[in-house]
């Protein structure tokens, strides 16, 4: 079959807010639920550009290994509160683990301080239009 006939895959992209303070943490979010997704990750990327996140699941921790620039992480529970945070992890290196957490949010350095998400926060993930 020619790959013109094969469906073109949907993009689900995702708003992610931080209910406590009412900022956005991320306009484009995109979620890594696959095994390959979450053992891809941002692999593959240069870089997040501001406003963008990937949320990945069953994740309790993350490793830098062979990612080629530094990222904010935001780990939260299955309530969607923030139960750890991880400041500007720098390629190779591992975070601590977060037993409690349900999934991480990765994005931009500097987002973490931008949107004055602290512990205890409360987030919301939605979908939003491609």
């Amino acid at each position: 079959m020619h790959p013109k006939h094969y469906p073109a895959r949907k993009v689900r992209l995702f708003s992610i807010i931080n209910t406590t303070k009412n900022t956005v943490i991320a306009r484009k979010g995109a979620v890594a639920d696959t095994f390959l997704a979450r053992m891809t990750g941002l692999l593959n990327r240069r870089s997040l550009e501001k406003g963008e996140a990937l949320v990945i699941t069953r994740c309790q921790s993350i490793h830098m290994f062979f990612m080629r620039f530094a990222i904010d992480a935001i780990f939260v529970d299955q309530n969607n509160c923030v139960v750890g945070l991880v400041n500007n992890i720098k390629p190779f290196r591992l975070s601590r683990i977060f037993f409690g957490a349900r999934y991480v949010i990765e994005i931009p350095v500097g987002t973490i301080v931008q949107t004055d998400t602290l512990l205890g926060d409360t987030v919301k993930i939605e979908e939003t239009q491609a």
